[in-house]
């Protein structure tokens, strides 16, 4: 099927599929972008037992800087894993299989145009004032 350039042969229902997926992405990039600043958060925790530990050491207390040492600073966050572990698994996982789909589907019906209800919205509300002045 041949495609116009502004998608108004999309039906409403496919124009808000594709918002909704448009939606879902974003979301995941949120969620991704709260996983990374749990990152960050771990690490500086852990940068926080480092100094304690040597701390601990200085003070006399051997058996808690070692206990730091040994278990808790290169401990897993989840299970063995760190979090860049976990970083990295969700962005090359997860988070480019959604956008993959996505994206894909936008090829198939709006010729990979992103937000098509977004354009569609400011073709109505610049219509509706006779036009936009794009100078």
């Amino acid at each position: 099927m041949a495609r116009t350039t502004d998608h108004s042969e999309l039906t409403d229902t496919e124009r808000e599929a594709l918002h909704r997926l448009q939606l879902g992405v974003e979301h995941i990039y949120r969620g991704y972008g709260s996983l990374l600043a749990c990152h960050h958060s771990i690490g500086h925790g852990i940068d926080h037992f480092e100094a304690a530990r040597e701390l601990l050491r200085e003070a006399g207390h051997e058996e808690y800087a070692d206990a730091l040492r040994d278990e808790i600073i290169p401990s897993g966050f989840v299970g063995e894993q760190w979090t860049y572990e976990l970083v990295d698994d969700v962005r090359t996982g997860f988070v480019a299989d959604v956008t993959d789909f996505e994206r894909a589907i936008r090829a198939d019906l709006a010729d990979g145009t992103p937000h098509v209800s977004e354009r569609a919205l400011k073709r109505r509300w610049r219509d509706r004032i006779g036009g936009w002045n794009e100078e």
